[in-house]
């Protein structure tokens, strides 16, 4: 399951994401959702969350 879409991403699901600082690499991070941060349904490079330690990135995958 992709990140793109905010309905398929809650508080304690463990996704992988993507530090602006690691886009162009594409080094993900795992890691469990705290909060999200884009208030749109859907964002084409992916939902934007911050984890449970603090990292801000992108949803990139949805780890089940």
């Amino acid at each position: 399951m992709n990140g793109t879409e905010r309905k398929n991403i809650k508080p304690g699901t463990r996704v992988k994401i993507v530090q602006k600082e690691h886009q162009r690499t594409g080094q993900l991070t795992e890691g469990i959702v705290k909060d999200l941060l884009t208030s749109s349904a859907v964002h084409h490079r992916g939902i934007k969350v911050r984890l449970d330690n603090g990292i801000v990135g992108r949803v990139q995958e949805i780890m089940n």
